[in-house]
Formats: C-alpha cells, structure tokens, sequence
C-alpha cells in the first residue's frame, strides 16, 4: 500500500509538471497570409488619388501626411501626450479600498497568564466572531512624494516635447528626401524616352550590320569594329537606364504610393537656377535657435536640472497625512464604523548620506548636457557652412555640365545635317547623339543636386518647411503651404516663427 502511494505520488507530480511546461506553436501560413493582406490595404487607405501631374509640393505634401515614418512619429508624440496625462495621477493621494469576508474553523480565544505567579488568570475568552464582512477605505497623501511626483511630470512634460522636435526633424529629412528623389525622377522622365529611342535605333544599326557581315559585304574587320562600337553604345545606354529606372520607384516609396503606380511628373522646359538672398549671419543665428538637435538638448538640461532638485528634495523629511473609514462586522465591538486620522513625519536617514552623491551625479548630467550642447552646437554650424559650399560647387556644376549640353546639342545638329546629306556614316551620328544623351544626363543630375543643396541649406538652419497651423488636412492645402513657404525663403524672409506641422 505505502509502494503504491509513493508511485501515485511520483504519477501526480510528473503530471503537475508535465502541465507546467510550456510550448510554442509556429504561426500558421494562413495567419501571416491575412496579416499580408491586412498590412497591403492599411498602408493604402484613406489616401486621395492623384489628379494630374505631380509637382513638387504635392509630392512632399503627400510624404508629410502619409510617410509611414512620419506617421510613427505622430503616433510616439500621442503616446508621449498620455505618458504625461499618465504622471499626472501620481500627484494625487494613494487611496486604498478594500472589502471582503474573513472566517476561521475555530474561536479566536486567548486567556491570560500571572506574569509573577505564571497561573492562569482569565479563563479562555473571545471578542471576535468566527465569520465576519470587512471593509476599508483608507487615503495618504505624502508632501515629499507628492513634490517629487511633481517633479517627475514636469519631466515627462519635456519627454513629450522632444518628442516634438524629433517629428520636426523627421518632417524635414522626408521633405530632403522627396526633393532630391523628385529630381532625378524628373531627369528620368525626361531622358528615359529618348534613351528607349535611341537603344532602339542602335539594335536596328546592329541588325544591319550582323546582316552585312553574314552576307560577307565589305572588310570583316570593319564590320566587327562596327559592331563593337554599336554593343559598347548599348552598355553606356543599358548603364544610363538603370541609374534612372529606380528613381520613380524611390519617390512613390517616399510618398507612401503603391509601388506600380502609374507616376507623371509636372516637368518643365527651363532650368531655373535658386539663389540664397539670406545672410550666413542670420542663417547660424537660425540654426542655433531652431535645430531640432539643440532643442531636444535644452530640454535634456531641464530634464537633468530637476532630477537635482529631486535629489534635493529627498533629503527633506516626509510630512504625510492619513484618513480612512471602516467597517467591522463583528458583534462584540460596539462601533463597528469607525474614522481614523493621523499626521506623521517620516525621514529615511540614509537618504541624508546617499544624497550628496546622488546630487553630485544630477549636477554631473547637467554638465555633461550642456558640454554636449555645445559640440552640437558646433557640429550644426559645420552643417550649414558644408550645406553652402555644396551648394555653390553644385551651382558651379551645373552651369559647366549646362554649357556641355549646350555645346554638343549643337554638335549632334550639324551631325544630323551630315548624316543627312550622305556625308557621314550612322554610327557617327549614334555616337554624336549618345554624346549628347550623356551630356543631358550630367546636366539634369546635376540640376537635381543643385535643388537638392538649395533645400539643404534652409534645412541645415533648423527651418520648417510647414507653418504651425493649417488650413486643411487636404494634400492640395499642405502643398500650397509649402510652396508659400520655400517662397518666402527665396526672397530672403526667415523670419517666420519656427512651429510644428498639425497633420494629422
């Protein structure tokens, strides 16, 4: 019998923790095949379609409301918000209640014993029922924990406004991005049709000349040249497309549109050149007062400076105050509802020595935030210096590559008069107009990082590119937005106070 208790015993433990044990099952094809499906329509939807051909403001307009990374930072900017609504409960007093039922199997009796004697004194008594309800509300409220909860949300307040400037930051690298992405998109609008035509024009040339070569008309070698220097057209063309191919791509990431999407840009003819009418006076004085970077780190100082008076106040005494009501249900007392109320004073002496070191170590943030300001600082203004210089070398660029065009648009003309008048071989004329192709290609690159530097140097001094509020959400009204914006930049005027896009 006692054998077989023990092996009952062994059986029930084994199946306990055999129970216990924990296992994970892989996920299902068909769940992560829903979830697709679910992530395809939500990254879509809600968006308004394209009318017409895309300028450039619209194209920033709609990365702005759609970027899916500017999207996350609104959603860690709203969760910032009910962090800090969060911290502000822990203001209040703790409140406690608590009810329930207690019982026990037998009497609570006790009796009493002769301290000098050691007899019994008081036979076996009770003053509590077996079973009785219970109920309690009691509050404290501590002056210490309430400053430093005080405190603490004023913390997380500036918690909440970095993360503000954080979306400043993003709006702006994204409306970098969609400049420089829309350029060399327009400069693959452009180029892509006659770079089609031309490798079009450059296999009919090799079929010709594989079709004299088979016949065996005229000297093998030459014809071989010929070849060769047709295929070598085709490798610079095939090399020129696929630089530009991926451009259109690139910009309908950026703009959250469904990659495949059919995508017409509102290109022009001309070239107009940007000029920087602001002083690098005004632009450092900018940058130094509006950098996202910098503004996050005034409030990392004030983040730093009130965990010091936290640690200073935790060296003061703790002045609490209680209250509470309750209920008894037992029989014997003769108030069962009762008040209580008190005030104490609480001190945790060892506080008083861990808090020296614990306020050394707050002022020590402070320094090292302020010393971090400062580097920041000067990196900042690098930044803008570098922005400017790139901007006149790109300026400088592209007026060379534009007088290159220039030059062999007219060298491919008096070719095409050549070819024309019999005068001049097919492949001379391909190479002219490859020449040409090639020299249109360095220019509209190069124009894309001349616009490109341009926004650089206003997003450099700490600019944004959307005033605080607008007029509506509609992508039509956040382009109009920013193209009054970069208008004013262009006429010198950045005097518009520095605010925080509300697109929701």
């Amino acid at each position: 019998m006692r054998r077989s208790q023990k092996l009952f015993s062994v059986g029930l433990l084994a199946l306990v923790i055999s129970g216990c044990a924990v296992t994970s099952q892989p996920i299902d094809r068909s769940v992560s095949e829903q979830r697709a499906k679910s992530d395809l329509h939500n990254m879509y939807k809600d968006q308004e379609p394209l009318s017409g051909p895309l300028t450039l403001h619209q194209a920033m307009a709609r990365a702005v409301k759609y970027n899916l990374e500017g999207r996350l930072k609104i959603m860690e900017e709203a969760l910032a918000k009910r962090q800090l609504d969060l911290a502000s409960f822990d203001m209040l007093p703790r409140m406690a209640l608590s009810a329930g039922y207690a019982g026990r199997n037998n009497i609570s009796a006790s009796s009493s014993q002769s301290v000098r004697t050691g007899t019994q004194s008081l036979e076996p008594s009770t003053s509590q029922d077996r079973d009785r309800n219970v109920a309690d509300l009691t509050m404290v409220w501590n002056v210490l924990d309430f400053g430093v909860s005080y405190i603490s949300a004023k913390q997380q307040g500036d918690q909440r406004l970095i993360v503000q400037e954080r979306r400043r930051k993003v709006i702006n690298t994204i409306v970098q991005d969609v400049r420089s992405a829309y350029w060399r998109a327009v400069a693959a609008e452009r180029l892509l049709k006659q770079i089609d035509s031309l490798m079009v024009r450059v296999d009919v040339a090799r079929g010709n000349s594989q079709t004299m070569s088979d016949q065996r008309i005229g000297d093998p070698i030459q014809a071989l040249g010929y070849q060769r220097a047709l295929i070598e057209a085709t490798r610079q063309l095939e090399e020129q497309r696929r630089a530009l191919s991926l451009a259109k791509t690139e910009l309908a990431t950026l703009i959250n549109l469904p990659l495949g999407t059919e995508l017409t840009l509102a290109t022009g003819d001309d070239y107009p050149i940007p000029e920087l009418k602001v002083d690098m006076s005004r632009l450092e004085q900018e940058a130094l007062t509006s950098r996202p970077e910098l503004r996050e780190q005034d409030y990392q100082t004030r983040i730093s400076s009130a965990e010091t008076r936290k640690a200073m106040l935790r060296l003061l005494p703790g002045l609490e105050f209680s209250a509470g009501g309750h209920y008894d249900s037992n029989s014997f007392l003769v108030n069962d509802k009762w008040a209580d109320y008190g005030v104490k004073v609480t001190w945790n002496l060892f506080n008083v020595i861990s808090a020296p070191a614990a306020i050394d170590v707050a002022k020590a943030g402070e320094e090292v935030a302020t010393a971090r300001r400062q580097a920041m600082s000067i990196a900042v203004l690098a930044q803008l210096y570098v922005a400017n210089a790139n901007f006149r070398d790109a300026l400088r660029q592209f007026q060379t590559n534009q007088q290159l065009a220039q030059i062999d648009e007219q060298i491919v003309g008096q070719l095409r008069n050549r070819y024309q008048a019999a005068g001049l071989g097919e492949l001379d004329l391909i190479q002219g107009e490859l020449n040409t192709l090639q020299a249109d290609l360095r220019r509209d690159l190069s124009y894309a990082d001349l616009r490109n530097a341009y926004g650089q140097i206003f997003a450099s001094a700490g600019l944004d590119p959307l005033p605080d509020e607008l007029q509506s959400t509609q992508v039509q009204s956040i382009a109009s937005a920013l193209a009054s914006r970069e208008a004013a930049w262009s006429a010198g005027n950045i005097s518009v106070p520095a605010a925080h896009a509300q697109v929701q």
